[in-house]
């Protein structure tokens, strides 16, 4: 039976966060965003906190928690700054999460405790130029040479494209649409032949490096291959039906930082001699935004218990990605209208949400994918 009240681990996650994060993230996220600056020394003391690595077993180096306690730390560093809930959700379920489930022992006695810490910051490379959903197409292709792997390709919009220490990359091994013609493989920085590209410059979450990650006749020892070969786009499926669950809470911190932000606002602003709140356009307004947040935590928080008890999470992670990344736009664009011409301003945080809130309904598969895999699953 779900339990709707947060375990002690998650309320001291909670409270770490808050406290961290008013000295350490909320007075430098203008600064952040306006350069589009990675702040990667940040992340280095995330690491110290243990949230770099919530997911991994304590005998890596990690934190060893589950998907309660990880969804509520998104949340949290969410509501302060989503770019670094992005990124921290990226390392954390993509590039380790893809190690800590296929790889073997000696890939993760190597490079979880190192991931964990943040003493290496992870990408995790399936996009490509023309692909996008359609990754059975992929162009970057990896060909067998003796006990090596030589990979040339390109793969975009990847979260640490440039700054990462290391990637796990899925190329094409077998012929175009063969489903089982694809491998997962560790690339290192500083690999010969492996390079990042040109970042991106971006309308939201621009604190979160977005960058290409460039391959021209670079050399993997067949050591670097992830589970067995041909069978890198099955696990990413399996990689990305958790990672939606990471989506799903990045949107939620996300529409909760805009609601406490419009309420708090309601209530100061005055208009005609009384709070804004107080009238019934504002006042319902704010009742649906609260209504839809706490429907999207519901389904969040269903998904996570139903990964953390290791039962299949393809339909509950697609519907709690679609719904909390469509009310993060929703609630954030109302957050915007509530506080009128000073929402349109970089004064106040609900700006930022409404720029930051898009992605979530893109990255990782959009709403119309969720869509599908939601419609497919209940049409079994």
């Amino acid at each position: 039976m779900l339990n709707f009240t947060h375990n002690e681990n998650q309320r001291m996650i909670a409270e770490m966060i808050r406290d961290f994060g008013a000295k350490e993230i909320t007075p430098f996220r203008k600064d952040w965003d306006d350069r589009s600056h990675f702040p990667i020394d940040l992340f280095k003391k995330l690491g110290e906190l243990g949230l770099m690595g919530v997911l991994i077993p304590t005998e890596y180096g990690g934190s060893g928690f589950g998907y309660l306690e990880y969804v509520t730390a998104i949340v949290e560093l969410s509501k302060l700054d989503p770019s670094v809930g992005l990124s921290m959700a990226a390392h954390n379920s993509l590039c380790s999460g893809h190690i800590m489930m296929f790889g073997n022992e000696e890939q993760k006695k190597k490079y979880l405790p190192k991931l964990a810490t943040c003493e290496w910051l992870g990408a995790w490379g399936l996009t490509e130029p023309n692909t996008g959903s359609d990754a059975g197409n992929m162009r970057t292709v990896a060909k067998k040479e003796g006990d090596s792997w030589i990979i040339n390709g390109a793969k975009n919009f990847i979260t640490h494209g440039v700054s990462g220490d290391v990637a796990v990359v899925i190329a094409r091994t077998g012929e175009i649409g063969d489903s089982h013609g694809m491998t997962a493989f560790i690339v290192e920085r500083g690999t010969p032949g492996f390079k990042g590209g040109r970042k991106e410059d971006k309308l939201g979450m621009r604190a979160s490096e977005t960058a290409e990650m460039l391959f021209d006749d670079c050399i993997v020892h067949e050591s670097q291959v992830l589970g067995k070969v041909g069978d890198g786009f099955i696990q990413s499926m399996k990689i990305l039906d958790g990672g939606r669950i990471s989506i799903a809470a990045l949107g939620q911190g996300i529409a909760e930082g805009a609601l406490e932000a419009s309420i708090q606002y309601s209530k100061e602003r005055q208009q005609f001699n009384k709070p804004i709140s107080s009238f019934q356009g504002i006042s319902f307004k704010l009742a649906d935004m609260a209504t839809q947040v706490e429907a999207s935590s519901l389904l969040i928080f269903k998904a996570a218990d139903l990964k953390n008890r290791g039962e299949k999470v393809t339909l509950a992670g697609a519907q709690a990605k679609y719904y909390s990344s469509e009310v993060a736009v929703s609630v954030s664009n109302d957050a915007v209208q509530i506080f009128g011409g000073y929402g349109f301003t970089k004064d106040y945080p609900v700006e930022k949400f409404y720029r930051d809130s898009k992605l979530c309904t893109i990255g990782e598969g959009t709403s119309e994918i969720q869509k599908m895999v939601i419609a497919r699953e209940i049409l079994k």
